[in-house]
């Protein structure tokens, strides 16, 4: 199928309710596709065949999930020079051949765009390949395509449909056809738990790597801010942005993170990233959670009672592996924080996306978020349809980062998540976590009314810029939901062998079954 008509199908295609055909390769892991790379089974080439089939199959027909964005037409000429390379040197690691989907906000410096799901940028060739698409192909990984994404990350307007770009048009959840997927990375969501690939990329600023991951049964990854470079992908915080690994496994997840942890020249954030970098496989204790002490943070439930009976089985479960949990372990700053973290984020969008867009050069669309507005303007049919742009509208009216305003809200912020939030909790109670729900299940995608997503736990480790997991915890209607473990800056070694621990006692995922709606018992 040619690139453009595979774009061609992705916005607007009634979801079907024929479920997919049995797949050779779904809920395989990263360890059994390197097996089958060694003993023969499979070729990077075949490996990344039966994705883009699996893809054609089931991503703009049949299901109609529309998870990925565009294919890269160079897939299967990589994977072949990588098939040679394993024949004559081996692997180079365990991402070697490996097909990886990564969000359309990340640069790569090939035959495809970057366009963060805008029209604006349809035709966006990047200069060169952001850090976290250099480090896949030196892993040996093949970028099989982009993931769409709520538009610029979900940063358009307060009223939004999450997984909907102007480019891509509407993500949908593998789970249930009529829910909606969370952002901002609802593709790359979609298509791990759909086995469209084998593992993706999410980027995050607060929620769009946990949420989606938490709504499609998966394993997310938030890493500390500065572990993984920003460098070529499209900014909304300078302080918050990070890349992180989406799976359906901690195993996985821990894999892809250990390839993109990392220092970057282009990105001073990074600086102590290769002195913090793990092989994070090695953290993966399947006894982890004994002796662990863990702190409960019961203020983030309520979001649904099922999900909260489910929260009730976690933390038990954890008991019987031999955690002591610190019941309650509240943040004493629990829900202060919102309003000014929305004050840093506009103004820090403003500073980064102007930059990023300016350095695009004379021949781009748009070179500024004022530009950016009047294109919006310009082609509402296509980019206005559902829902504004005021949280542009707003950004272009901040100043710049010297403003009073902006620095009394980004020391407020800190304050309140870190040394009186999360800080406080490890230190007052002397745990290795804290743990709570993620969020609620999926809700209704509503082009009218627009999200309605209830309350969840990521907002703290994401202003503090501290790593944050979620797991699948279990199932509400058929709709997956995740349990959250967070702590302090670097704690991602900590964080795995209790995600890991927790997983193995539970196996809790379980793969989509691509129902048109839920079905109640």
């Amino acid at each position: 199928m040619r690139r453009r008509s595979f774009l061609a199908g992705g916005a607007g295609v009634a979801a079907r309710a024929a479920a997919p055909s049995p797949f050779e390769l779904d809920e395989i892991g990263l360890d059994q596709l390197q097996s089958g790379l060694k003993s023969g089974r499979f070729t990077a080439h075949s490996l990344a065949q039966l994705y883009l089939d699996r893809i054609h199959a089931i991503d703009k027909q049949g299901p109609a999930i529309n998870a990925v964005i565009e294919l890269n037409p160079d897939a299967l000429s990589i994977a072949s020079a990588l098939d040679a390379e394993f024949k004559a040197k081996g692997a180079r690691g365990p991402l070697h051949g490996v097909p990886v989907l990564i969000k359309d906000n990340i640069d790569t410096h090939d035959r495809m765009r970057t366009s963060a799901g805008s029209l604006a940028l349809a035709g966006s060739v990047a200069r060169r390949d952001a850090h976290v698409a250099e480090r896949l192909r030196a892993a040996g990984a093949v970028i099989l395509g982009k993931t769409n994404l709520s538009e610029w990350a979900n940063f358009r307007s307060r009223r939004s449909v999450s997984g909907w770009s102007g480019r891509g048009g509407q993500t949908r959840l593998p789970y249930a056809l009529d829910r909606n997927p969370s952002g901002s990375s609802s593709g790359s969501g979609a298509a791990v738990a759909a086995n469209l690939c084998a593992v993706a990329v999410g980027t995050e600023t607060d929620g769009s790597i946990i949420s989606p991951s938490a709504m499609s049964g998966l394993v997310g990854v938030k890493p500390t801010v500065g572990l993984v470079s920003r460098s070529g992908i499209i900014p909304i915080s300078h302080t918050q942005d990070t890349a992180g690994p989406m799976a359906r496994s901690v195993r996985d997840a821990a894999t892809l993170l250990t390839a993109l942890a990392g220092s970057d020249s282009n990105d001073s954030a990074t600086g102590e990233a290769d002195g913090r970098r793990r092989d994070y496989t090695r953290f993966l204790d399947p006894k982890g959670l004994r002796g662990a002490r863990l702190g409960v943070a019961r203020k983030f439930m309520g979001a649904h009672p099922r999900v909260d009976s489910l929260f009730e089985q976690a933390l038990a479960e954890m008991k019987r592996q031999g955690a002591e949990l610190i019941d309650p372990a509240d943040l004493p700053t629990h829900g202060q924080y919102s309003e000014a973290e929305f004050q840093v984020l506009v103004y820090e969008f403003k500073a980064g996306l102007n930059a990023y867009l300016a350095g695009l050069g004379p021949s781009a669309p748009v070179r500024s978020i004022r530009d950016l507005i009047e294109f919006n303007e310009k082609h509402r049919d296509q980019e206005l349809p559902y829902f504004g742009q005021d949280i542009l509208v707003t950004a272009e009216s901040k100043g710049p980062l010297t403003d009073k305003t902006y620095l009394d809200a980004r020391a407020l912020n800190l304050r309140r998540t870190r040394e009186e939030g999360i800080d406080a909790v490890l230190t007052k109670h002397r745990v290795d976590a804290i743990v709570a729900p993620t969020s609620g299940p999926a809700w209704l995608t509503d082009w009218v009314n627009t999200d309605s997503g209830g309350a969840d736990a990521t907002g703290p480790a994401a202003i503090a810029g501290y790593p944050h997991i979620t797991v699948p915890m279990g199932l509400v209607h058929g709709l997956p939901v995740g349990l959250s473990f967070f702590a302090g800056q670097w704690s991602e070694p900590v964080l795995f062998r209790l995600a890991y621990a927790f997983e193995q006692a539970t196996k809790a995922r379980r793969a989509p079954k691509f129902l048109p709606t839920v079905q109640f018992s």
